[in-house]
């Protein structure tokens, strides 16, 4: 398992998902299922940047281990910031155009759709999220 923490600000989400597309090349990934993962990353890592210390900033670790079967990689955000649960929103209703739909929760709901699992816990004051795709 390879891990880094980092200050959670939107300008680090390039450096995050550096680090793990450093892994993901090391496991021949298929360009598809890197955006995939590019996309997750930006979308969780971006949540935790804007409203997990609002209106500080503080620290979060995001881990990456492999699975090898099937191959797969698990990437896990650590926060200390406010206990927040994105699994526990509501799903938006993609069948409404985007002026009817109540705004936020499209990215969340995106990961959901994308990765083969995610699982939320909050313990020790830390939200843990994690997200887990076949490569």
């Amino acid at each position: 398992m390879n891990e880094m923490t980092i200050e959670a600000t939107v300008a680090n989400i390039e450096t995050v998902t550096d680090f793990v597309n450093e892994q993901l090349e090391a496991l021949s990934c298929p360009m598809k299922v890197q955006m995939q993962i590019d996309i997750a990353i930006d979308e969780l890592f971006g949540n935790i940047a804007m409203y997990a210390y609002d209106p500080e900033t503080g620290p979060a670790t995001v881990s990456v281990e492999v699975e090898k079967d099937p191959l797969a990689v698990i990437i896990t955000f650590i926060d200390n910031g406010k206990p927040y649960d994105p699994l526990s929103a509501k799903d938006p209703d993609i069948t409404l155009g985007a002026e009817d739909r109540d705004q936020g929760g499209l990215g969340v709901f995106l990961v959901k759709k994308t990765m083969d699992d995610i699982t939320y816990e909050y313990k020790n004051g830390q939200n843990i999220l994690r997200i887990k795709k076949k490569i």
